[in-house]
């Protein structure tokens, strides 16, 4: 086992990840706009999209309708999550072959601290570029990496150079590169927030930097803290590795706050369908359903709702989580962030525990 001198972290996130197999499988489908999602006639939304559909402006969680509005042209498939589980399994194999300390973030992202693995390599570079390069060949699919010192330099790393690039950001490297960072591609940052700091001229990490604590908490409330820490690089959270899950969970920072009740429940619909299959591909099933809502102000609530029996069913985690949604201030208040949880598993399959039954006595 090698041991690199500093603390390394590395992000990997692999490209259009839904889309890139479906093109892998089908030559036909190279260099063609290919949306991975539901049925327009039935409310449904975009899982993924290829790099040539993202072109015309399609991104996730769109309605699909949206999308083929926006790209006739495109190419609608609907999800096969037992493949995308399979080709999953076959990249997580990749990664523990490198190092034990890897934090799965979804089916197709995962942090990897490589400041200790198990390859015959020396250099950061050299295990990325393996990690990278022996996901091609066992898959024939691209990925982005990032390599940092922490969880957050290594996020905005693997979203500089994204399809197919690998960004390195060495410890002396991180304040220049922060510096001349656009404030758009932070990590964190969204288009509303970037939009606020660019009306006071607030172009680049460098202008983000000039801002003290107290002005950043003026501006921007429990959300100045965060701006004030990352833009100077400073993450101190561990890849976390784990046993059986406490709880499986899906979320996702929106492109802008979002006020429109349906495009929100919309938005956790998704979620709930991609937390019930990333449940079942995992073999959970779970008792508690959360709603996680953070608001514009990074002020964040939770709702939950306990079943009297588990469940991986999609539709189900979907209806419950909607009605927590009624029970939160979204669409009053703008929402920066949603994510739905489920919580107290119990093995998919496996038969609940009889509950003691009580004696019953004639009276």
């Amino acid at each position: 086992m090698g041991k690199l001198a500093h603390k390394t972290i590395v992000h990997v996130d692999m490209d259009a990840f839904f889309a890139s197999i479906e093109q892998r499988d089908r030559p036909e489908l190279k260099n063609l706009p290919v949306i991975v999602g539901g049925s327009p006639d039935r409310r449904g939304v975009v899982s993924t999209c290829s790099y040539e559909a993202r072109k015309y402006g399609i991104h996730s969680a769109m309605p699909t309708r949206t999308a083929l509005r926006l790209c006739p042209q495109a190419v609608l498939i609907r999800p096969n999550h037992r493949k995308y589980s399979a080709v999953s399994r076959q990249i997580r194999e990749i990664f523990h072959k490198v190092t034990d300390w890897v934090e799965p973030v979804s089916i197709d992202e995962a942090y990897l601290d490589i400041t200790q693995f198990k390859v015959e390599l020396s250099t950061a570079r050299e295990i990325a570029e393996y990690i990278r390069s022996e996901i091609r060949k066992r898959t024939a699919l691209t990925c982005s990496a990032g390599v940092a010192a922490n969880k957050f330099l290594a996020k905005t790393a693997s979203d500089f150079q994204k399809p197919d690039g690998l960004t390195i950001i060495g410890p002396e490297e991180a304040d220049s590169f922060l510096d001349r960072l656009p404030i758009r591609k932070f990590h964190g940052i969204g288009s509303v927030t970037a939009d606020r700091l660019e009306s006071i001229n607030v172009r680049t990490g460098a202008d983000l930097k000039k801002l003290d604590l107290e002005t950043l908490q003026f501006l921007f409330g429990k959300a100045g803290s965060f701006y004030y820490h990352i833009v100077r690089g400073i993450d101190d959270r561990k890849v976390e590795t784990a046993g059986d899950p406490k709880s499986i969970s899906r979320e996702i920072t929106l492109l802008q706050d979002c006020t429109d009740p349906r495009q929100l429940r919309i938005v956790v619909r998704t979620l709930a369908r991609k937390t019930a299959r990333r449940a079942a591909a995992e073999g959970w099933c779970g008792f508690n359903i959360t709603l996680k809502i953070k608001y514009a102000d990074f002020q964040t609530v939770t709702r939950t709702v306990t079943l009297e029996t588990p469940t991986a069913d999609g539709e189900v985690i979907g209806t419950h989580a909607v009605e927590l949604l009624k029970k939160t201030s979204a669409g009053i208040r703008p929402v920066r962030l949603a994510g739905v949880g489920l919580g107290a598993l119990h093995p998919l399959g496996e038969s609940l525990p009889e509950q003691p039954k009580l004696p019953f006595k004639d009276s």
